[in-house]
């Protein structure tokens, strides 16, 4: 360890952020490796160690004997101020390197409140921010993650971007790295080549062009570049890399548990869910996999719980034959299993008795909207029987404590429609009077709204968030409709929702925003410790540029999106009749019941999706 860490190390909180040296961490000769990566993730060490993404793909790269992947987090403002002190780079957690001399530095985005610790992650490694101030072929800056499907914000930053899920993606660009370095290419040579890899956007070969009025005009491919970028799936879950010996931190990190991924994608349609379009078609691991995985991450970590994942955990087909076969595991060794993202229309007695077979833990649905019509709107496909059906279940069966989650802001809300979230909530109350099994110990009923964010390839991309006072408006009419101590009221802040919601639908010119920002001091955004509205306010100011612009307006019809280049595989035409079925109020069937034609299966064949 170098001498100016382990003085560090003293005064920093959290030390253990920053050693390395976990179990199951990845030691190679780096004189016997001809490809060195930085896998990181801008976020604290606590955050990224939690997500699953990080662990699949950092086994996957160093699968290849050839290349070795190292860890790094963002530090912590402590460690940050001490490191740029003592003139020390940031490093890679396995062998202390300092990353700006790696090969290649990925970054992992999965939330657009983590750009500015790309840049001051950047500025740590002792690099350029922008992809134009760098120009040699490495170290390559390259970004995947959900963000990226508008990758424009982050344009001027990363040299490309990689479109959907890495598994195979990844390999692929890192293979073309190793020939450019092994034949002396130019930066320039390298990026066109890599353009030429399916799901692989360089935005140096992409100019966009603006109207007087600010919207996107239109976008030159330069070079030959396609016209459109289309993501990449892995097809057969099964065959693809499952993390059975993933990194133990060595300290408490958010999700500290074997994690096991179900399926990618989702049935349901949500109309307000990127997740859900981002992510489609889906693909299922069969059930015989998952059980033989998840007893060798067990078996090889030592963790005492194992939690399901997935965007809809118990629309799993096989979830009885799953949960069963893995607690007749668990059982006897004292390991819990926890099934999150649990529906309210599909919660059976059957269910909660295999989840607290072990040890109970709270439950929490997500209904969304109080109201019948904005649940149909927002194509959440759930009743209010079906949710006090469920509650009655659960409440029968000893559950106490029951977490709601709902969004403010949706199209077409209406006051009734929040008011309607208060005496949903009352039902529930009044549902566990009548059906709990233990009323002794009480009840606890938390309702949480946070502030609607429409985001790029949903339904509601061309729609306006509601203004910040409009939200806290409506905050506050549900708060004096709640009567019942019973029921406690958390809402989100929402000034950090505007900025989400102008970043995630902004364009080129957000990247003068995000630098601003970041020379002014942001970094860790996504922190309430960090996050300044007043800081991004400025920024937008000296940009001339309106957060209200991106995020407060509806798009036109017919409007070009910064993010039409990029192809999740779901057509606009489908999005755009899905909008129209919105205001009718008109539910689309989930893909078991009907295929509604949005185009992603198209993405088995590995084609391009015709609109």
């Amino acid at each position: 360890m170098d001498a100016r860490l382990e003085r560090i190390l003293t005064r920093v909180q959290k030390p253990a952020r920053y050693t390395g040296g976990e179990y199951n961490e990845i030691l190679k000769d780096k004189s016997k490796v001809d490809l060195r990566v930085a896998f990181c993730f801008p976020d604290t060490y606590e955050i990224g160690m939690s997500n699953l993404g990080l662990q699949i793909l950092y086994g996957v790269m160093n699968s290849d004997p050839g290349i070795w992947c190292e860890r790094c987090f963002a530090p912590w403002g402590d460690m940050e101020e001490e490191l740029r002190r003592a003139n020390m780079p940031l490093y890679a957690l396995e062998s202390g390197d300092p990353i700006g001399e790696f090969d290649a530095i990925a970054f992992s985005l999965g939330y657009e409140m983590a750009y500015t610790s790309v840049l001051n992650m950047l500025d740590l490694a002792g690099l350029k921010v922008k992809s134009a101030d760098r120009p040699g072929l490495t170290p390559l800056v390259f970004a995947g993650g959900t963000s990226c499907i508008n990758p424009e914000p982050m344009a001027d930053f990363v040299d490309l971007f990689v479109l959907g899920e890495g598994e195979e993606l990844d390999m692929e660009v890192l293979k073309l790295l190793r020939r450019a370095k092994s034949e002396n290419w130019d930066k320039r040579r390298f990026l066109r080549a890599a353009a030429d890899i399916e799901g692989v956007y360089v935005p140096s070969l992409y100019e966009p062009e603006y109207s007087e009025d600010g919207t996107l005009r239109g976008v030159k491919c330069l070079d030959g570049a396609p016209e459109r970028v289309t993501k990449r799936i892995i097809e057969d879950l099964d065959s693809a890399f499952f993390p059975t010996k993933a990194i133990v931190p060595s300290t408490e990190i958010v999700h500290d548990r074997v994690v096991l991924e179900l399926f990618r994608g989702c049935v349901r349609g949500c109309r307000f869910c990127q997740a859900g379009f981002a992510y489609r078609p889906v693909r299922r691991h069969s059930t015989g996999f998952l059980l033989e995985k998840a007893k060798a991450a067990l078996e090889s970590s030592g963790y005492e719980e194992i939690t399901l994942s997935s965007l809809s955990t118990s629309d799993f087909k096989g979830l009885p034959e799953l949960t069963d076969g893995l607690l007749e595991w668990c059982e006897p060794r004292k390991i819990s299993l926890s099934l999150p993202s649990l529906r309210a229309d599909n919660f059976s007695m059957a269910l909660m008795e295999r989840v607290q077979k072990v040890r109970k833990s709270g439950l929490t649905f997500a209904p969304e909207a109080g109201s019948q019509r904005l649940r149909d709107v927002i194509n959440k496909n759930v009743t209010e029987e079906a949710l006090l059906n469920s509650c009655r279940i659960a409440f029968e069966g000893g559950w106490n404590t029951l977490k709601l989650y709902f969004m403010l802001g949706l199209p077409t809300e209406t006051d009734e429609d929040v008011v309607a979230i208060a005496r949903l909530a009352e039902k529930v109350l009044h549902t566990w009077r009548e059906h709990a099994s233990n009323k002794a110990r009480g009840v606890k009923i938390t309702v949480s709204t946070s502030m609607f964010v429409p985001k790029p390839h949903t339904p509601f991309e061309w729609e306006a968030q509601v203004g910040v006072e409009e939200y806290l408006r409506r905050v506050r009419l549900l708060k004096d409709s709640i009567n019942s101590r019973s029921i406690v009221y958390n809402w989100h802040e929402p000034h950090v929702s505007l900025i989400e919601a102008a970043l995630s639908r902004g364009d080129r010119r957000m990247g003068g925003v995000i630098e601003e920002v970041w020379r002014n001091g942001g970094r860790l955004d996504s922190w309430t410790d960090y996050f300044d509205f007043d800081r991004w306010m400025a920024a937008f100011d000296t940009c001339s540029l309106s957060a209200d612009f991106y995020a407060n307006r509806v798009r036109g019809d017919d409007e070009l999106f910064p993010w039409d280049v990029i192809s999740v595989g779901v057509t606009k035409n489908y999005l755009a009749r899905e909008r129209e079925a919105a205001y009718r109020g008109e539910i689309t069937p989930d893909c078991r019941v009907k295929c509604m034609g949005c185009g992603a299966n198209c993405l088995l064949e590995r084609r391009g999706c015709d609109e």
